[in-house]
């Protein structure tokens, strides 16, 4: 299972409805996430959450790619709340690590 697919659970556990929105470029066979950040988009009672979703191993990397893009504030003026989901394994059971960037 991939770390997107796990925060597809996590959200929908959580009462979230959430849609991937990275697109994969079938010519240069590279993932493009929307705004240039976001993998997953999730709605709940009026909120709006954007996700980057990851390895904990990429986790730190992928923080600043998000504090450091330009389209940040934008999406901070729109309301939206702002997460990075890191995943890994500890022991047999899978453990997510989330930084709130709103």
């Amino acid at each position: 299972m991939t770390p997107t697919a796990r925060t597809m659970a996590l959200l929908r556990k959580e009462g979230w409805l959430p849609a991937v929105v990275e697109k994969r470029n079938p010519v240069t066979r590279t993932l493009n996430d929307l705004y240039g950040f976001i993998d997953v988009i999730a709605i709940r009672d009026g909120e709006t959450l954007a996700v980057q979703t990851t390895s904990a191993s990429n986790f730190t990397s992928r923080v600043k790619k998000i504090t450091d893009h330009e389209n940040v504030a934008a999406v901070r003026k729109a309301g939206w709340g702002i997460h990075v989901h890191g995943w890994s394994k500890v022991g047999r059971f899978w453990k997510c690590r989330i930084q709130d960037l709103s």
